[in-house]
């Protein structure tokens, strides 16, 4: 056969290898969209559910035709090739397209666990449809595409994956986001102290989060090609050292954080393990393909560790509610990693440290600014037209009813766990006196479940700090919910609720239901009742004593 025969299919068969080692990465890096939604799922009031997954299934849906459209063509006129959106390339080039698009929608998909539980669907859709269209495009046009950090510092801005350009851009974003939005309703006392809402699901956090990692090898491995077609190498040492380190940096997050967690608090906190697992993946993802064995370790473990101290940040001291915790684990974590390219790198990578420093400092402050500006212009204006979250009686019944109107566990839901700053150190009153008539009496209230912690510290304030709590279901003159599953609507007429019961003798009883009732009205149906009942006699279990002296 002749040589240019031979040289054109050698060149065929490589390119093939190519592109295919692309689709299988493009593919695992579109499965990591059932890890985000598992994930935040988890992380969310069971309330707030569908409301999530509905935003997971549209930031795909609505980003990825975007970014056909608009946004590839958006990220040529900023890298100087003109504007070509995806619809005039060949069949080839849509695997480019595609390849891009899965990476432009995990930015995307990160805003919406730090808005979760508040923002109006129309608005995350909006915003959706700017970043596919222009805001991540133009990032990308100024780094991947144009490298134009290279023209300005005359050192190449690293990053390898996506660390800064996907996952930093994205944890920025939604911190920006959250910012401008606010906080969710009893997210923080009028003390400025704050109240941990627990998601529904640590289950699904943690399946939400092994999903991620699994695809992760896509995003990280499927970012290097198989062979190097202008010289026909085979890139095994480049594909091992992105496999080695992605690895090592995933696993050191996880320690990393639940280290941090164990010194804070003396337990080994779950749900940071798995957050400090992302933040080692993002953290390495800039510089996979660089780091030495050893900074891999360091990388994972620096950022796995940063995540429980930035999120205390984040919480306490700038009272920004980062639901999913994406800013610790995708923002700060994917600038950590990216500024410490030179300093953990291979040997023989990296000429001067102090050039590469200034050209990744150079390429975090650019994108940072550019992501803040447009995320909190876009949100400010959604703000000032009313349109940004939802009224607070739909955030007090959940989003999955008030924007989609359905119920994801409809059968089987329980209320939501509220905690609040109520404390049950005060002591109880003890006057001596016969306050009710000598009797011991029950007080009961069916009440709604967001006002258990408000009920809490006013029972504190009267002196009678103990109680049952019951997750309940009932009805009374509020009026049903109706449903809808695959289109076919359905009435739930039983109402969650959670039922208090407190048990006095020395505090008056009235003293009890004006302190309930104060704390539980909003003003509503559904406010719910209360009642009072002589209790005959009481015991203690300990001390065996009886009547008031038990109680």
């Amino acid at each position: 056969m002749e040589a240019t025969l031979l040289q054109a299919e050698t060149e065929m068969l490589m390119e093939s290898i190519n592109y295919t080692w692309i689709l299988v990465a493009t593919f695992l890096i579109f499965f990591m969209h059932a890890g985000f939604a598992m994930l935040e799922a988890g992380q969310v009031r069971s309330k707030n559910v569908a409301n999530q997954l509905t935003k997971n299934l549209l930031t795909w849906s609505v980003g990825v035709t975007v970014f056909f459209l608009i946004g590839v063509g958006v990220e040529g006129v900023v890298a100087g090739s003109g504007f070509t959106p995806g619809f005039q390339s060949d069949p080839v080039g849509w695997m480019d397209w595609l390849y891009g698009a899965v990476f432009a929608m995990t930015a995307a998909t990160i805003v919406s666990g730090a808005v979760a539980g508040r923002a109006k669907l129309r608005a995350y859709v909006t915003y959706t449809f700017l970043l596919a269209a222009v805001i991540y495009p133009v990032v990308t046009g100024l780094t991947w595409a144009g490298g134009y950090i290279e023209t300005i510092t005359g050192t190449p801005f690293a990053d390898f994956a996506g660390g800064m350009i996907v996952h930093g851009m994205g944890g920025i974003a939604g911190l920006t986001a959250a910012w401008v939005l606010g906080p969710r309703m009893d997210r923080y006392n009028s003390d400025g102290s704050a109240n941990v809402i627990p998601g529904h699901s640590l289950t699904f956090a943690v399946l939400g989060t092994l999903i991620l990692a699994f695809g992760w090898y896509g995003f990280n491995v499927g970012t290097s090609a198989i062979i190097d077609m202008e010289n026909g190498v085979f890139l095994g040492d480049q594909l091992g050292r992105v496999a080695m380190t992605t690895t090592i940096a995933m696993a050191c997050g996880a320690m990393g954080a639940g280290l941090v967690a164990w010194l804070k608090t003396g337990k080994v906190d779950t749900l940071y393990v798995a957050n400090g697992l992302l933040a080692g993946l993002v953290g390495i993802t800039a510089i996979p393909n660089t780091t030495a064995w050893w900074g891999a370790f360091v990388v994972g473990g620096l950022a796995g560790a940063q995540l429980p101290i930035v999120f205390e940040i984040v919480e306490q001291y700038l009272k920004i509610d980062d639901v999913c915790a994406v800013f610790p684990v995708h923002g700060s974590a994917g600038i950590l990693g990216t500024l410490l390219f030179p300093f953990v790198a291979a040997p023989g990578v990296v000429d001067s440290v102090a050039s590469a420093f200034i050209a990744q400092l150079t390429g975090v402050v650019l994108i940072s600014a550019w992501t803040i500006a447009t995320t909190a212009a876009i949100w400010y204006a959604f703000k000032a037209a009313g349109q940004a979250r939802v009224s607070p009686d739909h955030e007090r019944d959940g989003l999955d009813v008030s924007e989609h109107g359905v119920d994801t566990y409809p059968e089987f839901g329980k209320p939501d766990v509220a905690t609040d700053g109520g404390s049950a150190s005060e002591i109880i009153r003890s006057d001596g006196g016969m306050p009710n008539d000598g009797e011991i009496k029950m007080v009961t209230a069916i009440v709604r479940p967001d006002r258990l912690g408000q009920i809490k510290t006013a029972l504190a304030g009267v002196g009678a700090p103990s109680l049952t709590v019951t997750n309940v279901s009932g009805r009374g003159s509020q009026p049903a919910k109706k449903g809808q599953w695959r289109g076919e609507e359905y009435t739930v007429d039983l109402h969650q609720k959670v039922k208090i019961e407190c048990v006095v003798a020395d505090i008056p009883a009235q003293e009890v239901v004006d302190a309930i009732r104060g704390a539980a009205e909003t003003g509503e149906p559904g406010d719910g009742k209360i009642f009072v009942m002589p209790v005959e006699d009481a015991t203690q279990v300990r001390t065996g004593k009886t009547g008031p002296d038990a109680v």
